[in-house]
């Protein structure tokens, strides 16, 4: 043991911060306070070079000749977490070390092994170049670049076994290429669970990519302080070659009868994509020159994954983006309306390799290919919609909604894209359950805490197989992203289409504005040439009458008849355009007092017939310009009358409608009734579904009421059946005109009898 400076306090033995070891996550790793047997270390003050602490394997008069050596060098500049930078073969106090140094934010460490004789042109890492990277450049793909790189790092490092493996997005590793001795387990095709590399080791992995450990029987070394104040806390061996071990590391190696190994990171884009594994059934140490080709090797490997991986996901791109670019073209050359997507199937289905797809517009679902049921899909778009987020995907559906197991063989993953944020607009892509049949190396489950409290490594690396259910493939990078793009092209050219049809409503507003002020212009004018003709047949009839032969009198009689029914559609037709024109004065109108004052009216015209009225109490109040909501009124009781007349007796009933759309009134009666199909024919001008012959009338009654209600803001239906009858009814907004309504049905449940 050698002597503290005379300057320095009496040297005590670091120990790591105590910590609760029932989580290995919260083991304290990069700080042990010790190190491996099969070297030494300095730490020193990086300007002053002055000693902090030191390894405890120091032989006597050493310590202060490697400091002194060190002293005598010219140190390259060492940026801090930056990789070790190797001093060369030093000789101290007649041995000769190789020499390794890195700094942390506070201190410089310097690491020292025993030096092997230089190897030359023969040196490990130059065989590499000649020999092995050409190889690797050959490779076409991803199992023939690790199954040519387990057999490199075995043949380097001389270990009894060489794995490969890489990480899953839930961080389990799968063994992809295995080279092993006789009498080692093989692992090929088998799964470690994630649980097996705490999150802290998974960081130092990324930091510190090469990582020996020689001897798992070994007895750490500790190292001691120069300051009784400095604490293992204060040491980061993030960096160090020679870090020691976990306790429960080592323990879990000698679980798995390996008592070496070795693990250089694959490290991609940042992240740790997997790890070369090298194990042995004995104590391996591995000199420095080796240890540099090793990591080297792992950067290759690294690059090369990374080329292909690059290669293969903008190769995905562009074709997906063709895909895109074909959806939109063929969209944008339609009317715009999502629903078309459906139309193009297998564009649809080849963008996200999807067996199935859907959109949905609030209430309406148009699919192609393998999907849910229609409420299946309404219920998973309410969810996603929810969640307020623009894209949404899941491999594993059932896990996050329950709902989805009932429908998992055709939707147990789903990738959905959301258009609208006020209208549930999304489309979803839909995949199948794949069960999936996964070997673990050993059961995945997380070791407990024994009853001392302290966690123990798995003991039994035995296979250990699992099915897991409720999963589909997983939606690539490049899928998801092809989902935005297409969310994106489809959002402008949705509002393209709104741009061009606002242009289209403002052209049609002034053209029906032209259209009104030209019909009410022609049904003035023409009212008096329809007087006119009615009074010279009058006065042909009276001054040349005696001379007229009854066949004469006939056809007068019929010319004046057409110009009467000819002058009515001109009144008709000149009421409708004002009321398009004339202004609303909107007040609180008693429908209950004006129904009465109607039914009394009409009765009165019709004092033959035998109507039974019935006429439910309470009707609404209604915010409505009271002359026109009485036109409106008074044709469906009219309609209701007019077309009943064939029935003996007569029934009519008005009935309340109170919904959360509004209130308004419903007529029903036991006429002739109509065929649903014509329904949409019902509310234009002059369209009749009778015979004039048969019922009087110009055809204009309900075109009348639509525009009235659709003034107001509301809504107007029909519903009807031959032979038995019909209903027509009305909404308006409760206080003010709201949101206009689609015309022609009721509300499906909205609608009930006060």
């Amino acid at each position: 043991m050698p002597q503290p400076h005379a300057t320095t306090p009496t040297p005590h033995a670091l120990r790591p911060p105590e910590v609760d070891l029932s989580s290995c996550d919260l083991e304290p790793i990069r700080v042990p306070g010790s190190i491996q047997p099969h070297g030494r270390m300095l730490v020193l003050e990086p300007d002053s070079l002055d000693l902090v602490a030191w390894s405890d394997n120091w032989p006597d008069g050493q310590l202060d000749a490697a400091q002194q050596v060190l002293r005598g060098l010219v140190l390259p500049a060492l940026e801090p977490g930056a990789t070790p930078v190797s001093l060369g073969a030093l000789r101290v106090a007649g041995e000769t070390l190789d020499v390794a140094a890195h700094r942390s934010d506070r201190h410089l460490f310097a690491e020292f092994e025993a030096a092997l004789p230089a190897a030359g042109n023969e040196a490990p890492i130059y065989s590499l170049g000649r020999v092995f990277l050409p190889k690797l450049q050959e490779a076409g793909t991803l199992e023939q670049l690790t199954q040519l790189t387990a057999a490199e790092m075995k043949r380097l490092t001389g270990f009894g076994r060489c794995l490969i493996y890489r990480f899953d997005a839930a961080g389990h590793g799968e063994v992809l290429a295995e080279e092993a001795d006789p009498g080692y387990d093989s692992y090929t095709g088998h799964r470690f669970p994630a649980s097996d590399i705490p999150q802290q080791a998974r960081a130092l992995y990324l930091v510190n990519h090469f990582r020996l450990i020689a001897d798992a029987t070994y007895t750490p070394v500790p190292l001691r302080a120069a300051d009784p104040a400095l604490t293992a806390a204060d040491l980061d061996l993030s960096q160090a070659q020679l870090r020691s071990v976990s306790p429960i590391h080592l323990e879990y190696m000698r679980n798995m009868g390996t008592l070496a190994s070795m693990s250089v990171s694959i490290v991609i884009d940042g992240r740790l994509w997997g790890l070369i594994s090298c194990h042995d059934h004995q104590p391996r140490f591995l000199d420095p020159g080796t240890r540099l080709a090793c990591e080297h090797l792992g950067q290759l490997l690294s690059l090369q994954i990374q080329s292909k991986e690059s290669n293969v996901a903008v190769a995905e791109r562009l074709e997906l983006r063709q895909l895109t670019l074909q959806i939109v073209s063929h969209l944008a050359d339609s009317d715009a309306t999502l629903q078309r997507l459906v139309a193009e199937s297998s564009l649809m289905l080849r963008l996200a390799r999807a067996t199935g797809a859907a959109v949905v517009l609030d209430d309406e679902v148009w699919s192609v290919g393998d999907v849910p049921a229609r409420a299946q899909v309404q219920e998973l778009a309410s969810w996603i919609a929810g969640l307020g987020t623009e894209v949404y995907e899941s491999s594993e559906l059932p896990a996050h909604f329950a709902p989805a197991n009932e429908f998992r063989e055709v939707a147990a993953g789903v990738l959905a894209i959301s258009i609208s944020q006020v209208h549930r607009h999304l489309i979803l892509w839909f995949r199948p359950e794949i069960v999936q049949t996964i070997q673990w190396a050993g059961d995945p489950k997380k070791p407990k805490a024994a009853a001392s409290g302290r966690i123990h490594p798995r003991i039994s690396f035995s296979s250990w197989v699992e099915e897991v259910r409720g999963r589909s493939a997983a939606w690539t990078p490049a899928e998801v992203g092809a989902a935005v793009e297409l969310r994106q092209a489809l959002i402008g050219v949705v509002l393209r289409r709104a741009e061009e049809l606002a242009a289209v409503a403002t052209e049609l507003g002034r053209v029906n504005k032209e259209l009104e002020a030209f019909s009410y212009t022609v049904s003035h004018d023409l009212r008096a040439p329809m007087r006119h003709i009615a009074g010279y047949v009058d006065l042909v009839a009276q001054t040349e009458g005696k001379q007229l032969s009854e066949r004469a009198h006939r056809y007068l009689g019929h010319v004046k008849d057409a110009a009467a029914f000819a002058g009515q559609m001109v009144d008709a037709l000149l009421d409708f355009s004002r009321m398009g024109r004339a202004a609303l004065k909107q007040r609180m109108v008693d429908t209950e007092s004006l129904v009465e004052g109607l039914v009394r009216e009409l009765a009165r015209l019709e004092p033959a017939r035998r109507i039974e009225w019935q006429v439910d109490p309470g009707l609404p109040t209604l915010y409505a310009d009271p002359l026109l909501l009485q036109v409106a009124v008074r044709n469906l009781l009219a309609n209701a009358v007019k077309y009943s007349r064939t029935r003996d007796p007569q029934r009519i009933a008005v009935r309340a409608i109170r919904s959360d759309l509004g209130s308004g009134l419903e007529v029903e009666d036991n006429g002739v009734g109509f065929q649903m199909k014509y329904v949409d024919k019902l509310f234009g001008v002059f369209q009749r579904l009778h015979q004039a012959e048969e019922f009087e009338g110009t055809g204009i009654g309900l075109a009348n009421v639509k525009r009235i209600v659709e003034r107001h803001g509301g809504t107007v239906w029909a519903k009807g059946a031959m032979g038995e009858g019909a209903t027509f009814g009305f909404i308006l907004p409760n206080r003010e005109p709201g949101n206009e309504h689609a015309v022609g049905t009721p509300p499906d449940n909205g609608g009930k009898h006060a």
